[in-house]
């Protein structure tokens, strides 16, 4: 893949400009890295979890999960362009990701004491998932800034789009691992490949889960370092007091001029519109089908497998349409998908679908064998493909519209856009399911996210 990424331009302006193929391997590494706390601990595995097993019921689980990722989301906000700056005018990139990785691996390790069925560990399981969303999100936005120092400008978007597939393959890997040699099933005792767990965890006490949270700082340790070996940083450019100071002016300054450049405005409008509905879709995505068909660990991680597939291949055919048609079509039509599938979800019950009555899921029967378990695996799939390539074009925009003294910066306000109504879609969410009593109804309102996206994107001038 690094091949492809340096392919066609010359070799002496390459060599000249950006580092080595290991260095852009290095950097792809850390979504690998990263992935499985999206897989493992927000969408497919824990989350469920605690919804299911540890709060009382599955809708109040949903609605404390909700208001947890909202929180953490509003801090992520309020911070990101701040620091952003602060990175841009010290130079350096690695100090930081190193610092948030800590805060994800300390923050994943918490959620091993997340035991079922106990009150008093629903708290502290939420304060450390905020912890680690945190770490991973400020982590993330360092990280991303590092791109347009490792390829050419027509290569962004395969680099971008590169990151996102490889990631999702980590993730695929990590559930892999859980399902087919950790995580057993309450009722048989055996994992997916029909083996006692490893370690002899405990099915009943549902360990398998719970380990999730050790196995994603441990993953993260040992596959973010070719990043940081491989990968170079920019040299100091200001100590630290002189950074902050020269970073808040530049940013204040950045704000006053952003009115002045509608089409960036409008992006980042568009952003915050539609990565808060795509954050939810995936948050809630597990926990709603546990809620509507009760699926349990196996399930929703063979569910998770499939998804993560069809967003890998997503992810690296939207790079290569990113730099055949540019982002902003690539981003409209990921739109377009998930706003499809968000539809399909609504219309999919337990015994009908699309309003027609079809043979509800039975105990004890085979993987997805029900009509409505193949219809929701189907809109998951279709999630999946349209995920990776609206994130993946997103930041690759970013970089094509934005000056690149002040990557950073502008990354750090594309995490503010990101994240600064994070909190609204799942406390939204947790609000109308809290309510209404109803997962559907809570579900409901990110349609509103992806047709406001839409209807911004169409004033941006790409």
């Amino acid at each position: 893949m690094a091949d492809s990424l340096v392919a066609g331009a010359p070799r002496a302006a390459i060599a000249s400009r950006y580092p080595r193929r290991s260095a852009v391997i290095g950097w792809i590494l850390f979504d690998w890295a990263a992935q499985p706390y999206f897989t493992l601990i927000t969408t497919f595995i824990f989350a469920p979890y605690f919804t299911t097993f540890v709060a009382a019921d599955p809708a109040q689980g949903q609605s404390l999960w909700g208001f947890a990722t909202g929180s953490a989301g509003l801090i992520i906000a309020l911070a990101s362009p701040v620091l952003g700056a602060i990175a841009d005018a010290s130079g350096r990139r690695k100090p930081w990701i190193f610092g948030f990785g800590a805060l994800l691996v300390i923050g994943s390790c918490a959620m091993w004491f997340g035991r079922p069925g106990d009150d008093s560990v629903i708290l502290p399981l939420l304060i450390a998932y905020g912890v680690a969303t945190i770490g991973v999100e400020f982590a993330t936005v360092f990280n991303n800034a590092m791109m347009p120092h490792l390829v050419p400008p027509e290569q962004i978007g395969r680099l971008s789009g590169t990151g996102w597939a490889t990631g999702y393959v980590g993730g695929i890997l990590s559930l892999v691992l859980v399902l087919g040699f950790l995580a057993g099933s309450p009722d048989t005792g055996r994992t997916l490949f029909g083996l006692s767990p490893w370690f002899g965890l405990d099915p009943v006490t549902h360990q398998g889960d719970r380990i999730t949270g050790p196995l994603t700082g441990i993953w993260f340790v040992i596959f973010v370092l070719p990043m940081f070996l491989l990968t170079p940083d920019f040299p100091a450019k200001r100590k630290p007091g002189a950074a902050v100071r020269e970073g808040l002016r530049e940013l204040r300054q950045t704000l006053r001029e952003l009115p002045k450049h509608r089409s960036m405005a409008m992006f980042l409008l568009a952003n915050m519109i539609y990565t808060d509905g795509l954050v939810s879709l995936f948050a809630f995505g597990g926990i709603y089908a546990a809620g509507t068909f009760g699926w349990h660990t196996l399930q929703i991680g063979s569910f998770g497998i499939l998804l993560a597939i069809a967003a890998t291949f997503g992810a690296y055919l939207g790079g290569k349409l990113d730099d055949a048609l540019g982002p902003k079509r690539v981003i409209a039509g990921s739109m377009l998908l998930l706003l499809t599938a968000v539809l399909g979800i609504l219309l999919v019950e337990r015994d009908s679908i699309l309003f027609m009555p079809v043979t509800p899921p039975q105990p004890g029967g085979a993987l997805f064998a029900a009509p409505a378990e193949r219809a929701y695996l189907l809109l998951g799939c279709l999630i999946g493909i349209a995920g990776g390539p609206l994130q993946a074009a997103s930041r690759s925009l970013l970089i094509h519209m934005a000056p690149k003294d002040r990557i950073a910066q502008f990354f750090g306000l594309f995490a503010l856009t990101g994240k600064v109504t994070s909190f609204i879609g799942p406390m939204l969410i947790g609000a109308v399911t809290a309510i209404t009593a109803s997962q559907k109804a809570g579900m409901a309102v990110l349609v509103l996210f992806f047709v406001g996206g839409l209807a911004l994107l169409a004033k941006v001038r790409g």
